[in-house]
């Protein structure tokens, strides 16, 4: 295939990247470093040092004999989302390029405009842009399981079916975000299932966890082709979060009462995921959802995992309760359904303590590079 990779500088777009080089297909990424540029502004930068998605792309050519073409430019333009799609005249457009963190969207006005703009525009670009020029290519848009909140009944696949005074039809989940990041993932979704209903778009849905993990097959290439590795209160997810404090020796920060239950998967899944939902795309005029995830954990659970892979290194790893910076609730039901990419063949890869073990060892190896003014609360959902 021919595949287009929209935000391909990101923790997942460049491990995509690569992943679909080295499976054969014919590869395009996009970028504005966005990310980048917000990371160095907050004092959020990644623990291990990331060169530029061109010098990226050229390692990984020496590394591997694979091809990744780079284009830098700003998706929410629509004249550089146009003329990149003629260019690229992708089968499949993937689609990550948006602000990925809901601390940063709740952090102020300008924060939480400059979130909102960028994320729907780039989303309404991509739609346009595929409707006018390739309209038989398939979108597979990245998602969140963080759309749905945490309602007090089973998350189904996307869609449930309601029944209501003696008639039934099937509506779109019921979605209620925690933060105006994941609102942006609503506003997304809404659109797409508009323009597919409307046009016959085909489009795929991949309502995600949070990710954790560093390696992949092609990043172990060499070091520099690692992902971005976050830690940060902005940009880092709870597990990256509580690994880079076992090694640095600070307690593991458990926001409130640390019940918050999530679905998470590794970023080995990830890549299987994404290829598997673009190599079996969806019908034309189906908005087509799995959820992302391969189990779930409260934060207490990840705390203890991760106290005892620290433990076991020798790190003598505690666990402190501080104030939750969010408004979220800390104890609830949770119980997603996630069969849709399993039937797709899905193998996956568990929160083991090799895993946790492996991750701590390599951040090891970087524990002078830690800030850890980066790792407290800097953002509060209440101002």
């Amino acid at each position: 295939m021919r595949v287009l990779i929209l935000g391909g500088d990101g923790y997942l777009g460049w491990p995509t990247a690569m992943d679909f080089a080295a499976a054969g297909h014919e590869v395009t990424v996009a970028d504005n470093y966005l990310r980048r540029h917000i990371a160095e502004a907050t004092d959020s930068e990644a623990l291990m040092p990331a060169p530029s998605l061109s010098e990226r792309a050229r390692i990984f050519a020496a590394a591997s004999g694979y091809e990744i073409a780079v284009r830098i430019g700003d998706l929410s333009d629509p004249d550089f989302m146009f003329e990149l799609v003629k260019q690229a005249e992708p089968d499949t457009v993937i689609h990550y390029a948006e602000q990925p963190s809901a601390p940063y969207s709740m952090r102020g006005f300008r924060e939480a405009r400059e979130t909102f703009q960028n994320n729907l525009d780039v989303t309404f670009n991509c739609i346009w842009a595929v409707k006018d020029i390739v309209p038989d290519a398939h979108i597979v848009k990245l998602g969140t399981m963080g759309e749905y909140g945490t309602p007090n009944i089973d998350i189904e696949e996307g869609w449930l079916e309601v029944e209501h005074k003696g008639r039934k039809d099937t509506f779109l989940f019921p979605r209620a975000a925690g933060s105006l990041y994941h609102t942006t993932k609503v506003l997304d979704t809404d659109l797409l299932w508009f323009y597919v209903r409307t046009y016959g778009l085909r489009v795929t849905d991949l309502m995600q966890g949070p990710v954790y993990g560093i390696s992949t097959d092609e990043a172990d290439l060499d070091a520099r082709l690692c992902p971005n590795f976050h830690y940060d209160d902005i940009f880092g997810t709870v597990v990256n979060r509580f690994l880079v404090q076992a090694v640095a020796g600070i307690p593991l920060t458990v926001y409130g009462g640390g019940g918050q239950t999530r679905g998470y998967l590794n970023l080995r899944d990830t890549l299987q995921c994404v290829r598997l939902a673009a190599e079996s795309p969806a019908e034309k005029g189906e908005l087509r959802i799995f959820n992302q995830l391969t189990e779930t954990f409260t934060v207490n659970e990840l705390a203890e995992r991760v106290k005892g892979a620290g433990d076991a290194l020798g790190l003598g790893v505690e666990i402190k309760s501080i104030p939750n910076p969010r408004k979220e609730k800390e104890e609830h039901y949770y119980n997603p359904v996630f069969t849709g990419l399993i039937d797709l063949g899905l193998k996956p890869h568990y929160m083991t303590d090799e895993v946790l073990t492996e991750m701590l060892e390599r951040i090891v190896k970087h524990r002078e590079h830690i800030v850890p003014e980066r790792i407290m609360p800097r953002v509060r959902w209440n101002g």
